[in-house]
């Protein structure tokens, strides 16, 4: 590295860049010197003064964290004043903690129940802590050898303890002031939900607003637990219990593909997860799904035996049984009488043998994902730029300088996508939001654009026409690298943007300002989703935003690109390994005669002629389009969000059904034989999230007989009904059959995965470290696609070079309008519903208990005209009616809302509160979505 110097610590000489501290340069070189208050991916605090050194030719002791590294520094961190400057901090620290178990020399062999013989009161033991024997900070002070005794007198805070709260306590008794969770919940998370208060003249940390964090608007993301170096902030659940075995995994709530580290005890029981730092997809950062959402793990209600139906009623089989009755029934269903849907948190292996099981054995194209429910988010990007995927990787948007974040609460649904986009706006990067809704992203927005739902298309279109208009494209950049824009441009043309922000209700002077904002930068990047579109815009949403990309010239290069927000935590793999009807291995279109060709030869086999049905066509079809006989792998909330129409009750009309899950459901209910689901903690395989990155999810060998996945059940019965082409020992030869079948996996191994982990440089076990640290030893970086040959190691940005058709090609929509309300409908409006996680400008009332609440009256944002219309004034209380249910709100006239609309918007820790509540086995992959829905409004 040319700019490499060289800098000595102890007499140790190190590499290092200029920029870095002393003390991350020492981290990075496995050299340890005591902190508390830094961590990596946060500013340098100097707050703990723990990390005190001493310079050649310096003056005083600086703190390593805050030190700028110099070419031929020498430093010292190990001298008999550095240590005893160290221990005078640390005394002060141990003077406002509990301290009676800190500097006992039988800590070590004192256990819960045993007397303590110097009489040291329950709450000033290590042992009553939430953190002990995985405190950093009890790690730090035996590291120090601290006396026993103390000059400084003990001070105990007596704080109430905060539990009331969703998801994790908080013990300002046990708090150091080092203010991670302050700065983790600021700088990284863009929240500061939590910051510093003052009590009786002593800093101390605590709800940036109320005194709840459902008032403080909180993510209840976890990311100031992982930090957190004592007990003061510590998960509800398993609170006291401590980690024996550590598992890496992929988290199966979302498409971001998040590493955690799951912690288990020594019964094997999960206790919690913990954001893995080295990961690339997530950096240490987790979600409230992911870090809350996995207690599933340890429900004793899993399915664990097959059962088959006799006589009406579900009884316990054996596999082998099992296996013969289902390869003995299928057999009457061969074509497209049979469906295969698979779960969206499968992983690639199981997913590509369920279509190869449809297609070769069953002979049907019927094979689908159940979270494919919008298929059109990435058929645009293929047909336009050649691949359907994400172009960028996910923390490039951290460096975007302009980002569009269209129709999608990605917040919620993909949330640690929305850090490095929060992160890049703190930075000074322009945020365009286009979403009817009100959703947390909109309140950090440079540009909301509200337009009125169905005009989503119409809108794209006059911002697209005012990039050509107001030469704010790239015609040289376009000439190079595009087919002839003629066709858009013509179509553009006669567009009249009067009429558009008409329609829409955006004005004109909002929609240049986006356009300006977007074209402005070098670097622009457009995130987006298709919640609440009528099907009918999809196409063209997608290719418009294709469209502005390429007119910016925002396309091939770092920092850039489009990224559509899948759901489905493998949902991209499905689409890869081609586990939907209308693709092949590899993403091939299905009526590929070449790609036929290539498979028939390496299954030995014909493939199926006619096109498949997708999921939402056969639940919402009244015959089922024919199918009478269906294996459905997994629970989905889509059975009841209203994408599969009539839901579980179309199952029922199946002649026979298979369903492999891990615990009971609607669906079990009407099987007519029920398979054992393994859990994805007790299987090996990969994932391959919306940044294309391929990662391995156990990173360890298993054998595949060993497991109840449904690659083993599949395969058992293809082999029993004559398909010897199903033997496969392990994943590993799954992905190999993967790779020679797939173009964009030809390069992609087991082998060549685990040559992506890489050591990280650590300062040994002995040494104390944060949690997240512990656990850092490897980076498994995994491979992002297309990987075409062995040599290859992945693709992070799409089209550097050229397009994959060497141009890319403009598809140029129809701007219309679609899903108004029909004439003399008995709903007239829409419900538009949002969520933040703060209005500090609200009244709220906390209602404390076993569990915090809130309570307040929700304020429905209605435009002027309708509540004239509606014969309602600011204040009055209104009955919203649709079909789900009706709710009541305070009127709040408010003409920045599109008319017809009623805008409610809710907060977030409401939402914290119902999960925590809720007795469902996986709460979490049944997060109520943000739907707009008809409605009218009714004085009450």
């Amino acid at each position: 590295m040319a700019d490499e110097i060289t800098i000595s610590i102890d007499g140790v000489e190190i590499k290092t860049e200029p920029g870095k501290m002393v003390l991350e340069a020492a981290i990075e070189a496995g050299l340890y010197i005591p902190y508390l208050c830094y961590h990596s991916g946060m500013k340098p605090f100097a707050a703990c003064r723990m990390c005190v050194v001493s310079v050649e030719g310096g003056r005083g002791l600086p703190a390593a964290c805050t030190l700028p590294v110099q070419d031929g520094m020498q430093v010292r961190s190990e001298t008999d004043e550095i240590n005893e400057t160290r221990r005078g901090v640390m005394q002060m620290l141990i003077a406002d903690h509990p301290n009676g178990c800190l500097t006992c020399h039988r800590i070590d062999i004192c256990g819960p129940s045993d007397v303590c013989l110097r009489h040291v009161s329950v709450n000033d033991r290590c042992i009553t802590c939430p953190k002990n024997e995985r405190c950093e900070f009890k790690d730090t002070v035996r590291y120090l050898g601290m006396e026993l005794e103390s000059p400084l007198e003990y001070n105990y805070r007596d704080i109430p303890l905060e539990v009331s709260d969703p998801f994790y306590d908080r013990d300002m008794n046990l708090c150091i002031t080092c203010g991670r969770c302050v700065r983790v919940c600021d700088e990284v998370r863009g929240d500061a939900a939590i910051g510093f208060i003052e009590r009786s003249g002593r800093a101390l940390v605590g709800t940036s607003q109320g005194t709840s964090l459902l008032e403080s608007g909180c993510e209840f993301c976890g990311a100031c637990i992982d930090v957190c170096p004592v007990g003061a902030l510590v998960e509800k659940n398993h609170k006291w219990e401590k980690p024996r075995t550590v598992q890496k995994s992929i988290c199966p709530h979302c498409p971001v593909g998040c590493q955690l580290n799951l912690e288990f005890n020594g019964d094997g029981k999960f206790i919690r997860a913990v954001a893995d730092i080295n990961a690339p997809a997530n950096k240490g950062q987790a979600c409230y799904k992911g870090k809350f959402g996995l207690e599933f793990l340890n429900k004793e209600t899993a399915i664990k035996q097959p059962l088959i139906r006799r006589d009406g009623l579900l009884e316990e089989a054996t596999w082998e049984e099992a296996i013969a009755f289902i390869s003995s029934r299928l057999g009457d269903y061969i074509g497209d009488e049979f469906s295969m849907l698979t779960s969206p948190n499968s992983t690639n292996e199981e997913l590509y043998v369920a279509q190869k099981f449809s297609r070769a054995v069953m002979k049907t194209n019927n094979v689908d994902q159940t979270s494919n429910v919008t298929p059109e988010l990435t058929v645009g990007l293929e047909r336009a730029l050649g691949y359907g995927a994400a172009t960028n990787s996910i923390w490039e948007l951290e460096n975007s300088k302009c980002i569009l974040v269209f129709n999608t609460n990605v917040t919620e649904n993909q949330n640690v996508v929305a850090v490095p986009i929060k992160k890049a706006v703190r930075q000074g990067a322009k945020l365009i939001v286009i979403d009817t809704r009100e959703v947390e992203l909109t309140r950090q927005a440079d540009s909301w654009l509200r337009p009125s739902p169905g005009t989503e298309l119409l809108l794209l279109g006059g911002i697209l026409k005012l990039l050509v208009q107001g030469s704010l494209h790239d015609p040289d950049w376009i000439s190079d690298n595009c087919e002839d824009p003629d066709t858009l441009y013509y179509v553009l043309d006669t567009i009249d943007l009067a009429s558009v922000a008409a329609e829409t209700q955006v004005s004109l002077d909002d929609m240049s300002k986006a356009a300006e904002l977007f074209a402005a930068s070098d670097s622009g990047s457009i995130v987006y989703g298709l919640d609440n579109l009528s099907t009918d815009l999809h196409r063209g949403c997608v290719v418009s935003l294709v469209n502005i990309a390429l007119l910016t010239s925002n396309l091939g290069k770092p920092n850039s690109g489009l990224y559509p927000m899948r759901t489905g935590s493998n949902e991209q793999g499905a689409w890869d390994v081609g586990c939907v009807p209308y693709r092949l291995p590899g993403g091939r279109h299905w009526s590929d005669e070449d790609a036929k060709n290539e498979i028939e030869m390496a299954w030995s086999c014909e493939l199926p002629a006619n096109r498949g049905k997708q999921a939402t066509e056969i639940l919402s079809n009244s015959d089922l389009c024919g199918v009478k006989s269906m294996f459905l792998i997994g629970d989905s909330p889509n059975f009841t969000n209203g994408y599969f129409a009539m839901g579980y009750d179309h199952l029922e009309q199946l002649e026979f059904l298979v369903v492999q899950d891990s615990f009971m459901s609607p669906a079990t209910a009407v099987a007519d034989v029920v398979l054992p689901r393994a859990l994805f903690t007790s299987k090996d395989g990969t994932y391959t999230n919306l940044e294309r990155r391929i990662q391995r999810l156990a990173n360890r060998d298993t054998d595949l007989t060993d497991s109840d996945t449904e690659s083993n059940a599949l395969c058992l019965i293809a082999q029993k009904m004559g398909y010897a082409n199903f033997s496969y020992r392990n994943p590993s030869e799954i992905m190999d059959e993967i790779a020679s079948v797939s173009p964009i996996y030809s390069g992609v191994s087991y082998s060549k995965l685990a040559q992506q982990t890489f050591t990280v440089f650590s300062s040994g076990m002995d040494n104390p470290k944060p949690t997240q640290l512990l656990y850092s030893s490897k980076e498994h970086r995994g491979l992002q696609w297309p990987v075409l040959d062995q040599e290859s190691l992945g693709t992070a940005v799409l089209y550097q070079e050229s397009f994959k058709a060497g141009k890319a090609a403009w598809i140029t929509p129809e701007f219309t309008l679609e899903g108004k309300l029909a004439e003399g409908s008995e709903y007239s409006s829409w419900l538009v519903p949002g969520r933040v996680l703060l209005q500090s400008d609200r009244d709220s009332k906390l209602v404390s208990g076993r569990l915090n609440h809130l309570v307040r009256d929700e304020l429905a944002q209605i435009h002027p005209s309708l509540a004239k219309e509606a014969d309602v004034s600011q204040g009055d209380k209104i009955i919203v009616e649709t079909a789900q249910g009706n709710l009541t709100a305070i009127v709040d006239i408010d003409d920045s809302v599109p008319v017809g609309s009623i805008s409610i918007t809710t907060l977030f820790g409401q939402l914290a509160v119902e999960l925590q509540e809720s007795e469902d086995i996986d709460p979490m992959s049944k997060v109520v979505g943000l739907n707009v829905l008809p409605a009218r409004l009714v004085k009450n």
